[in-house]
């Protein structure tokens, strides 16, 4: 049983980090590489994420630029940035891509807040799910006389407070992007 505890807590864990990594590609008011990790360039024949085929910095906290190992892909950079839904426009000079990040606009701050909201819930129903299977696992080890009855009580609750535990770290998560993303 304990096994099976360990593996509830793996997967929550691993539900949380997602949710982390979803959180940063939220645009907040300042630049941050995060910002481009969904973003895929067509090179070669091929989606590549864009850090496959650019050097990218933040040389100050209103723009990231992008400059591409091969020229030729800075086109390609340029309409993939355009083409994401992050609402930035950038600017190419041939031989590297400038991607301005503008403050956002107290509507666009809104949107952005429900949309962490809606990877929070995700997340929190995962979460939920990995607790269900768990909890079945747990029963099925009962059912099969491999644990008692006392166990499988204990089992269950353990696994009902890794769940209050890791719903808490979301909720957590959301609370702190929530204020970077309302902040001015």
């Amino acid at each position: 049983m304990r096994q099976e505890l360990k593996d509830i807590e793996k997967e929550m864990s691993d539900a949380l980090a997602a949710l982390k990594d979803r959180f940063k590609t939220l645009r907040t008011g300042r630049a941050n590489l995060g910002m481009l990790d969904g973003i895929l360039v067509s090179a070669y024949g091929a989606e590549v994420p864009i850090n496959q085929v650019a050097n990218l910095a933040v040389p100050d906290p209103t723009l990231i630029v992008a400059t591409p190992w091969d020229p030729k892909m800075a086109v390609e950079i340029e309409r993939a940035v355009r083409k994401s839904d992050l609402g930035l426009n950038p600017q190419s000079d041939g031989k590297v891509v400038r991607i301005p990040v503008p403050s956002l606009t107290e509507e666009r701050r809104k949107d952005l807040a429900k949309k962490a909201h809606h990877m929070a819930e995700e997340s929190r129903v995962e979460i939920r799910r990995y607790r269900h299977e768990g909890n079945d696992r747990i029963k099925k080890l009962f059912k099969d006389h491999k644990i008692s009855e006392d166990d499988e009580r204990r089992g269950l609750e353990e696994s009902q407070k890794l769940t209050d535990k890791k719903i808490k770290e979301v909720d957590d998560l959301l609370k702190a992007k929530e204020q970077e993303i309302l902040a001015v």
